[in-house]
Formats: C-alpha cells, structure tokens, sequence
C-alpha cells in the first residue's frame, strides 16, 4: 500500500487500484475548512489523471463523517475565496470519470450531504443523519444546492432547505441519497470500490461522461447521445476484449488508461 502524510486533514492512501480519502479532523467532525477542502480538490483531480486509480472511496474518521463547513474559520476568510473553492469540492460529480464511493457513520450535514450527493454510490450506518441545517445560521446551501437536487429532487432539496430539519438515514436512502444501510458501511463501500476498479477504466469514463451529460437531455437527444457513446464503446478494444473474456471464461484483460 501506498501512503502519502503530506495532508494531515486527510489520510491518502492507494490499495488495489482504490483511492482511499479519509478526512481526518475528528475533534471537530472532519469540519470543512479551506485546508481540507483543498486537499479534497487536489486528491479527486489526481485521480482523474492517474492511470493506477480505478475507483475513488471517501470516508471520515471519527463519530461524524463531515459536519459541513468549518463556522469558526469562516467567520475570518474572504466570502469570495471561500465560494470559489466549495464551488470546485461540491461540483466535483460533474468531472467525475471515475466512481466515487462514500461510507457513512454519524453526521453528514450541510456540506457532509453535499459530499454525499457528489458521490455515485453511497452506503451509511443505520444511524446516520443527513441535512442542510444552513437556514437556522441564517445561510442557505447554494453551493450544495444543485447536486442535493440531482440526488433527490427539486422539491425535497427545497423542503431540507426551509425547515433545516436533520434528516434520517432511512429517509435519505428513501429520497435516493443513500444507496443502502449497513451496520459497515466502510467495508461495504470498500468491496464495492475494488469491484468497480476492475472493471474497463474506458467503459466506466464513457458511462460516467453519458450519465452526466444526458441529464439535460429530452429522450430524443439523449437517445441520440446514447447510440453515439454506445458505438464508441463497441469499437473499443476493451469491450472486445471483454466478449472474448466472457467466451472463453476467463477474467478480462483491460488497457490500463480509460
């Protein structure tokens, strides 16, 4: 395994072609500050460029996963700079190419749910709690705002914002927040992480880039997207590669870069 300690707020380490990121300020609920957010910034577009990683997992250590922007040092940081950095960490989904998993225990809120709906598949304790709390400091989540809404809808996102209520695990899992509820989740995620780096790094970055930009799409447009990335996808050695894996029963060879 390699191990990088160049980031103390978050633990780095790469095993089995999976990008493991812990955020690492336990006494203060892996609060985001511009420190940490930076260096969730940095690691997520590494893995992008970096050909040994197939799968990126996100975790917190501690009690909480992510109580949201640090309060303390916000009150001390121009508004303007801090903007632009949440607005590169919460649109991280829109770059992705790469799956993101995320495991869940205690805390996810404000910021912690906006880490959650940046993720592709999400798995979380019984016990967890989700919410955008932003209103009851006299906030509102815009730079959460629109991923939440792509997770689960215009009309829930708009419901969490007003009332600031915390949301449940189980409530999260209904709305399509979270993927599923395990008494592990990081073990879960982890298996689920090392499953989807096996796979064709070429195939899940043409997946990925589809799921993204077919979302504005009517069915026609969409499907017309479709039957262009699909025939992409079909004239690539990987998913030849794959058929013939698959005839001769055996585990296939992938190209290493996407």
């Amino acid at each position: 395994m390699q191990t990088s300690a160049l980031k103390p707020m978050l633990e780095v380490s790469l095993s089995e072609r999976v990008l493991r990121l812990e955020l690492n300020r336990p006494d203060r609920r892996n609060a985001l500050n511009m420190a940490l957010c930076q260096a969730l910034v940095d690691e997520f577009a590494r893995a992008e460029e970096d050909p040994n990683v197939g799968a990126v997992l996100l975790t917190g250590r501690g009690l909480s996963f992510c109580a949201g922007m640090d309060l303390k040092e916000a009150r001390h940081v121009e508004p303007e700079a801090l903007a632009h950095l949440h607005t590169k960490l919460f649109s991280v989904l829109e770059r992705a190419r790469k799956p993101i998993v995320a495991a869940i225990q205690g805390s996810a809120v404000a910021g912690g749910t906006g880490l959650a709906a940046n993720a592709h598949v999400v798995f979380a304790t019984h016990d967890a709690e989700f919410g955008l709390p932003e209103i009851r400091i006299g906030l509102w989540p815009v730079m959460i705002y629109q991923v939440v809404v792509q997770a689960v809808g215009a009309r829930r996102t708009m419901e969490w914002s007003l009332t600031g209520r915390r949301v449940t695990a189980l409530e999260a899992r209904e709305a399509g927040l979270v993927t599923a509820l395990d008494d592990d989740p990081l073990t879960v995620a982890e298996a689920a992480a090392m499953t989807m780096a096996e796979f064709s790094s070429f195939t899940i970055h043409e997946g990925l880039d589809f799921a993204w930009n077919s979302r504005p799409l009517n069915a026609g447009g969409a499907a017309e997207l479709g039957r262009t990335v699909r025939t992409r996808i079909m004239s690539h050695s990987d998913f030849h590669e794959g058929v013939q894996a698959f005839t001769e029963k055996r585990k296939p060879r992938w190209n290493k870069e996407p």
